[in-house]
């Protein structure tokens, strides 16, 4: 039986868009996509003499929600790999890289980090374009949103990544190209979520406020990401697996989710139940003879 359960009251009519996260949120594409990052992850570990070594599970729960850009430069700096300094921002433990690390190889530089990306966004996109199918429990939910709201999508990871999962899984109709922003490619610069740049990005381009876009996130970073944007949230743990519902509902919670739906069904019902019951509460209008 589908369930929602609420956390926090939010005022419903001035929603006008539903914002969607995508990987395991619009499609199960985190458990395909960290099999095959994770061999990537653990090349570029080697590379720069890191000892540690992660498994697909141990990036999932470590790394959901980032993408591989700040996910890699993240385990740069655990594993005391000098980096670039225009890749330390935010990151304070970073150790600055100088002219004798660069010249002996042994810095992470943006160039490089450009490869690596780009190697796994190829890897993972040939994985994900195998494995994904259409869900038609997304697809009745996102046809039946569309009839009262706009949709639109708001990922982490790179647009040629999307692209591909959303043709793979008969989703193209539902949220164009268009209407998909990347924080690896819509921004001038890229970044990740939980930084909430991505979602400040397509407020702007769809002219929306805050309280006129509602966002359905999957993971801690990704309802950080859109809290701090300051978007109504609601966690969805549809592909989340089940023995991890607990604990990840509590994480959403606590990362400032409005309410946390176990499926596409309640989340929609739940919606569109609010419409329905502000529709019903709206004064009809009338003229005061006087």
């Amino acid at each position: 039986m589908s369930r929602l359960q609420l956390v926090r009251r939010f005022d419903p009519a001035p929603i006008t868009t539903v914002l969607c996260d995508a990987d395991g949120n619009l499609f199960p594409s985190e458990q395909p996509a960290f099999d095959t990052s994770a061999q990537i992850t653990n090349r570029f570990l080697v590379r720069f003499g890191v000892p540690e070594r992660y498994t697909a599970e141990q990036l999932r729960k470590s790394a959901t929600g980032k993408n591989f850009r700040t996910t890699a430069v993240d385990l740069a700096v655990l594993g005391g790999v000098p980096i670039d300094p225009a890749l330390a921002s935010g990151r304070p433990y970073a150790r600055i890289a100088t002219s004798a690390d660069v010249a002996a190889g042994h810095a992470l530089c943006a160039d490089e980090l450009k490869d690596w990306v780009a190697r796994e966004r190829r890897h993972v996109t040939a994985r994900l374009v195998a494995t994904l199918r259409p869900d038609s429990r997304v697809q009745h939910a996102l046809r039946a949103l569309a009839a009262r709201y706009a949709l639109a999508a708001v990922s982490s990871s790179a647009t040629a990544r999307l692209d591909a999962c959303f043709t793979a899984t008969g989703l193209d109709d539902l949220i164009p190209a268009e209407l998909r922003f990347s924080a690896e490619d819509s921004l001038p610069v890229p970044t990740s979520k939980p930084h909430p740049a991505v979602y400040l990005h397509t407020a702007e381009v769809l002219g929306i406020d805050p309280d006129q876009g509602l966002a359905v996130e999957d993971s801690v970073a990704g309802v950080r990401s859109a809290v701090a944007a300051g978007f109504v949230t609601i966690g969805n743990l549809m592909y989340v697996p089940n023995a991890e519902h607990g604990v990840r509902s509590r994480e959403l919670m606590d990362a400032g989710a409005s309410a946390i739906a176990d499926s596409w069904s309640a989340l929609t019902l739940y919606l569109l139940s609010l419409q329905a019951s502000a529709a019903v509460a709206q004064p009809f209008p009338c003229r005061l003879n006087g």
